[in-house]
């Protein structure tokens, strides 16, 4: 059975992320996200999950509760949260095998990851989770897409690493951004390695009964 239609602008989307990536993503596809951090410990939380995969939805999850435990409804609309979690995984990197790769924490660790990554591939696991506000239901669900690193001199990682941009990010590059030109190639969802796989949040949204529409801006 097909979602509800609803007019665009009847559904209030939260999205519980300080990501500026995540927040243009959602801004492009027609959609003027409210942002709330979660604050949820990452640090803390990252070690009690067994996989990479895990950690992605495990914090995704965590996000999204956080933000809609202190998230109140009341202006007539549907109240949606999104959270999400990023991390990179090398599985053919005996040396990072295993790691769910976040950001980097600090200019030598991301210098460190870049000299293994080169010429590499990887799973950029993100986790998404959807609390529907309104009828108190969660989905959850991991977006998953490999991708193909080009191979990059060591003077081109000291100018990125320089930019502070592989800082910021989970995994320490973008696809985005200034990193964009040190990967040769994705297989799977492009939006996801962005942060926030907009096929997939569809069919959250479609699994809570909503059409993609009504996240839309009006007018």
């Amino acid at each position: 059975m097909s979602p509800a239609p609803a007019a665009a602008g009847t559904v209030r989307l939260v999205l519980a992320s300080a990501s500026p990536a995540r927040r243009r993503l959602l801004e492009a596809a027609g959609i003027d996200p409210e942002v709330a951090v979660s604050g949820v410990d990452e640090d803390r939380l990252a070690p009690t999950f067994d996989s990479p995969a895990a950690v992605a939805l495990g914090l995704a999850q965590a996000k999204a509760q956080a933000v809609a435990d202190r998230t109140a409804t009341g202006d007539g609309r549907r109240t949606l949260i999104v959270g999400c979690d990023s991390v990179l995984e090398m599985p053919g990197v005996p040396q990072l095998a295993g790691q769910a790769l976040g950001k980097p924490s600090s200019p030598a660790d991301a210098a460190a990851r870049w000299a293994l990554m080169v010429g590499q591939e990887g799973l950029l696991h993100t986790g998404h989770c959807l609390v529907d506000l309104t009828t108190q239901r969660t989905f959850a669900e991991l977006a998953t897409t490999t991708v193909r690193f080009a191979e990059v001199g060591a003077a081109e990682i000291e100018a990125y690493i320089a930019t502070g941009e592989p800082l910021a990010v989970a995994g320490a590059f973008t696809i985005d951004g200034l990193g964009g030109a040190f990967v040769r190639g994705i297989v799977g969802d492009w939006s996801n390695v962005v942060g926030l796989s907009l096929p997939l949040l569809r069919n959250l949204v479609g699994r809570a009964g909503l059409a993609w529409p009504a996240l839309w801006r009006s007018g």
